[in-house]
């Protein structure tokens, strides 16, 4: 994708900003890498309202997790990128998925358990070697743009830069699946459609206990949009046509707050995996999901 145009991004007509290829400042700082990283990181799940009880535990002695900061021009301040590999392979070159943290949440809370899922599923073959990436996108985001703060645009824009400085993801840095939990699901499906309109589409969606609100009486609770007509605007059960073709994956469980915008995101898309099963929106719902996205996003690539 050849640049993004800032000004349709949300369309709603925002005013101008900066072009999609400004140059970003200042260059990024590496905070830690490979060991050191892995050792100052704690990862646990954050969905709509959820936190992990207790303190999440660092992943010490994880070579496969990097913790660095940069800064992000879109959302005006420093923002963590979290990179998980799948052990004993290089990293160079690896094609990466992204990982959309859910709402009260960040990068270093977005996916416990993902290094040891995703290396597992590549050492017994059942997926080819690829990275996932975490970053920063704001609390009560829904991950798309506020005033002085734009994640979609970051993901977009500035991201494929940093995965190509990094040497990951292809020649243009782009990736080449999205997956979330809750509110990242909303932004993952948000996201999808944004690389379908300006044709650069992903091979792979995959979405965790979605927070696909039906009704603006619940949705307005969470104040996270200006008013019903941003919400509609970006509501993916109001754009499925927008998602273009691609490959869709969706985890709920049916004692999950989300299950009934779930269900008709389902009935709407007819996803390649439909799995609603016995849970709720909580952590334990979520080790169960998370390994099937992995096997799911990792079969969208070419072995």
């Amino acid at each position: 994708m050849a640049g993004w145009d800032r000004e349709s991004g949300d369309g709603r007509g925002m005013e101008h900003r900066e072009p999609a290829k400004a140059p970003l400042v200042p260059r990024r700082t590496v905070l830690a890498s490979g060991l050191a990283g892995a050792a100052a990181l704690g990862l646990g799940l954050s969905g709509d309202t959820f936190t992990v009880a207790g303190e999440a535990k660092p992943l010490a002695g994880e070579p496969n997790v990097s913790l660095e900061r940069v800064h992000s021009q879109a959302r005006n301040r420093e923002v963590n990128l979290v990179l998980m590999y799948p052990e004993g392979v290089a990293r160079s070159g690896l094609p990466v998925c992204l990982m959309l943290h859910g709402r009260f949440g960040d990068a270093r809370r977005s996916a416990h358990g993902l290094p040891t899922w995703l290396s597992r599923a590549v050492a017994a073959g059942e997926v080819p070697p690829f990275a996932f990436l975490a970053v920063d996108g704001g609390g009560n985001s829904y991950w798309h743009r506020h005033p002085g703060d734009d994640p979609m645009w970051m993901l977009l824009d500035e991201v494929p830069r940093w995965l190509a400085e990094r040497d990951l993801g292809g020649d243009d840095g782009q990736p080449f699946a999205v997956s979330g939990i809750s509110m990242g699901g909303f932004g993952a499906l948000l996201y999808a459609r944004r690389r379908h309109e300006h044709d650069s589409p992903l091979r792979a969606a995959a979405v965790v206990s979605p927070a696909l609100i039906t009704s603006w009486q619940e949705m307005r609770k969470r104040k996270a949009f200006v008013d019903e007509a941003e919400w509609a605007g970006m509501d993916p059960l109001r754009h499925i046509p927008e998602l273009g073709n691609v490959p869709l994956g969706v985890w709920c469980g049916t004692g999950d707050r989300f299950i009934k915008g779930t269900r008709r995101f389902i009935s709407l898309t007819r996803p390649e995996v439909a799995s609603t099963t016995p849970g709720g929106h909580n952590s334990r719902y979520y080790r169960k999901a998370l390994p099937e996205v992995v096997r799911f996003v990792g079969g969208k690539l070419d072995r």
